[in-house]
């Protein structure tokens, strides 16, 4: 069943105005007039803004846009859906809209996708008829493969179920989904998690300014994390400066779109501007993840842990809204019985529910468990913050915004708010990024024997890894400074992607060498997977004759001439706990060992150093 994308073009017509005309006032009767005018004879243009893959700046798509005439107070989509809105002619607007769109799309032939805005009013509607959608696609020709729904709220959401099922039949049709503004409205994140999108788009409040702002950047962290985790795709909205573009590039957000990019046009370009690609390209970084160590001692939940009053299950829901409008400070409220945590209340959707018609007639008197989240986030006092995260990754997104339960062995203790846990973190990245590496933004040295002290300190066992290049200071020589820098950064990147960004830690030595901490229990086949990756990629670095020939003629430093193979890694690996080490001080003379092993094979070299194996003194 069609739940009203489109309408017949011989159906997108104004009501009567004979009724209306008696209860609106002349300037409202010239408005509904002229909107009438606008319908009927078809007075829309479309715009299209390109949204573009962050990683190798192509187009993934074009936002469909709208605009009125442009002699007209309704030339802006503001005012013309406002307009809609106050004469009932909204989803009749929206129908026309994106049936101009849609033909203006296949008639600049624009490549990619089409994100094409609809109101969630306007996919329920259920007096469409059946596969009207679909056909008008079809014989305009164009595929639904390349229509994504865009959703955008213009008024409360509540009926998710009904919602989830117009979206299932559009999938079944070939349609993508995406949310918009996330971040803004009334229940994106809800929305986010009932209909798990394609894509999903964050308001542009969180992207202007991001590079000046540390708690946008962990918002947008945040967001990049979660998607990951449900394979959605992130599209930053609203980019308006280099700045911001950059910002984005290192946070990994992997789709953006904004000014700064290209502005929504009739006829759009169909490849970005030679200075947007430059930015892209100079600023491509590999993404990291790393546990942050402060001041060599974990920060664990219970810092950050708060005690506001708790209730009982039996506890009625009009004493806990009693609780809620006697102090405007409290935002949520733990529900405890016999010292075990039962569940969590929230604020704004107790006072939401209790909004509507006729709820608090039929359950102020009833228990709290109705509006309580009986499956909050429980964590245990000493987990240190950055597992904290991955568990709220990991878990329903609602957790930022009800907050963390914190225990010990399952009794109740106190609570963690999601604000004050991006907030610490930030403050922790903000951190460690002061010994991060400038060209790969990879920790440095202090961080990394932080890190593996940290490890020897909590008695867990892991893998340490060094990686250093071979024959790099020749190429560096022959083919400029700036060349091997792309090579650093391709390593890097390459031991990113074969990487567990939970488990593993990768930090940047200087130069050319690396070092990965791993903790991934199949450590050994990732460290196969980077010297096989990094064997392919390397080539594309050479001219094609030393590319055939694997390898090129350079003089060395008495200035005789030199064959040089092509760059090859080594990787040396020791395998480490706390019974053979005590310091990072061991760890690295031992993994400088047996790098030096790898480094005296030919070509990309795995060393495993089984001397010390667990449970053995060196």
């Amino acid at each position: 069943m069609d739940h009203g994308l489109l309408s017949n073009s011989n159906e997108i017509c104004c009501p009567s105005a004979t009724k209306t005309a008696l209860f609106i006032d002349s300037h409202e009767q010239n408005s509904y007039s002229h909107l009438c005018k606008i319908i009927q004879e078809r007075l829309l243009t479309a715009r299209f803004q390109p949204i573009i893959h962050m990683e190798d700046g192509q187009i993934l798509g074009y936002e469909g846009l709208i605009r009125g005439p442009s002699d007209s107070p309704l030339h802006s989509p503001l005012n013309l859906f406002q307009a809609a809105e106050e004469h009932g002619l909204r989803v009749t607007i929206e129908h026309l809209c994106r049936r101009i769109v849609l033909e203006q799309f296949k008639a600049l032939q624009l490549p990619g996708k089409l994100f094409l805005n609809v109101s969630p009013e306007c996919l329920l509607k259920r007096d469409a008829r059946h596969g009207e959608t679909l056909d008008y696609i079809h014989e305009i020709g164009i595929n639904p493969e390349r229509v994504i729904i865009e959703l955008t709220e213009y008024q409360p959401t509540h009926d998710y179920s009904l919602l989830y099922e117009a979206v299932l039949h559009y999938r079944e049709m070939g349609f993508e989904i995406a949310i918009d503004d996330l971040g803004e409205g009334f229940s994106s994140l809800r929305l986010w998690s009932e209909l798990q999108p394609e894509f999903v788009k964050i308001d542009m409040h969180f992207i202007q300014g991001i590079d000046k702002d540390a708690v946008k950047r962990q918002f947008v962290r945040s967001i990049q994390s979660i998607a990951e985790k449900s394979g959605s795709r992130v599209v930053a909205e609203g980019i308006e400066t280099s700045a911001e573009l950059a910002t984005l590039l290192d946070l990994g957000v992997a789709c953006g779109q904004g000014y700064h990019i290209a502005k929504p046009h009739a006829n759009p370009a169909k490849s970005i501007s030679a200075e947007v690609a430059k930015a892209l390209s100079s600023k491509r970084k590999t993404k990291h993840a790393y546990l942050i160590v402060q001041n060599k001692k974990t920060v664990t939940i219970n810092n950050l842990m708060k005690t506001p009053p708790t209730i009982s299950s039996s506890t009625l829901n009009n004493e806990v809204e009693n609780l809620f409008l006697a102090d405007p400070k409290l935002k949520i409220i733990p529900v405890v019985d016999a010292h075990i945590p039962v569940g969590i209340i929230n604020r704004h959707n107790m006072i939401d529910r209790f909004s509507r018609p006729f709820q608090r007639e039929l359950y102020g008197k009833k228990s709290c468990k109705v509006f309580m989240d009986p499956n909050p986030l429980l964590v245990e006092h000493d987990t240190n913050l950055q597992q904290v995260s991955h568990m709220v990754v990991e878990a329903d997104p609602e957790h930022l915004i009800n907050g963390i339960i914190v225990v010990e062995q399952g009794r109740y203790l106190g609570i963690a708010t999601g604000p004050d846990l991006m907030r610490e973190i930030t403050k922790m990245q903000i951190e460690a990024a002061r010994y991060a590496n400038p060209l790969t933004q990879l920790p440095g040295n202090v961080a990394i024997n932080q890190h593996i002290d940290q490890l020897i300190l909590q008695e867990l066992q892991f893998a340490a890894c060094y990686c250093d290049l071979d024959h790099f200071k020749p190429f560096n020589d022959v083919y400029g400074y700036q060349r091997g820098d792309e090579v650093i950064q391709l390593t890097s990147q390459i031991i990113a992607q074969h990487c567990d960004p939970h488990d593993d830690f990768i930090g940047h030595i200087g130069g050319d060498d690396f070092i990965v901490l791993f903790q991934s229990s199949d450590w050994e086949l990732r460290c196969q997977a980077i010297l096989r990756s990094f064997e392919t990629a390397i080539a594309d670095f050479y001219s094609n004759e030393d590319r055939e020939r694997g390898g090129y003629i350079s003089e060395d430093r008495q200035g005789k001439k030199v064959f040089y193979p092509l760059i090859s890694l080594s990787l040396g690996i020791i395998r480490a706990d706390s019974q053979n080490y005590t310091s990072h001080h061991q760890i690295s003379v031992a993994a400088t060992d047996a790098k030096k092993q790898a480094k005296r094979m030919l070509g990309n070299s795995l060393f495993i150093d089984r001397r010390r194996e667990l449970g053995t003194h060196a």
